[in-house]
């Protein structure tokens, strides 16, 4: 099976979370007030769907713009590890295609490709690109039509019919196959728990504590585990 082959049925089963998400995300964004140009926009430009829902909250609470760009940059602070984390498999390919793969590195491809070019050490820049664009093929271009699909529907499709377990499923599907070291059971575990001991902060703020609480935790606990391996 080619790697782009193997990437597309790899992406395949994030289709389950992917279609309910986007639509809701249609919905609710066309409720808040925005035009169906500006949801489809939104997830074309920002194809982050936490930040997304985030940012839509905070602005159907009137928040500042400046706690509305921090919430979701501080959100979509993982990309930057993310792009860290795929640069020694994808970083000697052109600059055209680390900039195609710097724009569909959204957090399900990233989960996939980060197993898969363990699995295959073998494999080329060339293959691991394609892979990597073969689990983007079912993912990103059918969250913009389910975007799409929800922000034209509105109001037809009531967010009573509960399309928002996509958001935690979609998540969780992707953080179990990561939970493979004792710092990362630490700074799932740490997260979680910082994000609900602070959700009583305004506009989502306990988010934020959680992910930097998280990823402190994290990084402590991996340096003790490196100094317990070199004592």
């Amino acid at each position: 099976m080619s790697s782009y082959r193997r990437g597309v049925r790899d992406g395949l089963p994030f289709l389950l979370v992917i279609v309910p998400f986007g639509m809701l995300f249609g919905v609710l964004a066309t409720e808040a007030g925005l035009s169906v140009a500006e949801a489809l926009g939104f997830s074309v430009v920002v194809i982050a769907g936490a930040a997304q829902f985030t940012a839509l909250q905070l602005l159907q609470d009137e928040a500042p713009t400046f706690i509305v760009l921090g919430s979701a940059l501080a959100i979509n602070l993982r990309m930057a590890m993310y792009s860290a984390s795929m640069t020694p498999y994808l970083g000697k390919l052109p600059i055209w295609k680390r900039a195609i793969a710097a724009y569909f590195l959204v957090d399900q491809v990233y989960a996939c490709a980060a197993l898969d070019y363990e699995r295959h050490p073998a494999e080329s820049a060339g293959q691991r690109f394609a892979y990597f664009m073969g689990v983007v093929t079912p993912i990103c271009p059918i969250w913009y039509v389910a975007t799409l699909i929800g922000a034209l529907a509105g109001g037809a499709i009531s967010t009573g019919y509960g399309l928002d377990f996509a958001l935690p499923i979609a998540f969780l599907a992707m953080i179990g196959p990561m939970l493979r070291t004792g710092p990362h059971v630490v700074a799932a575990l740490v997260g979680a728990l910082a994000a609900i001991l602070f959700a009583w902060l305004p506009f989502n703020l306990g988010l934020i504590a959680g992910g930097l609480s998280g990823m402190i935790a994290g990084a402590e606990a991996e340096r003790r585990m490196m100094q317990r391996k070199l004592a």
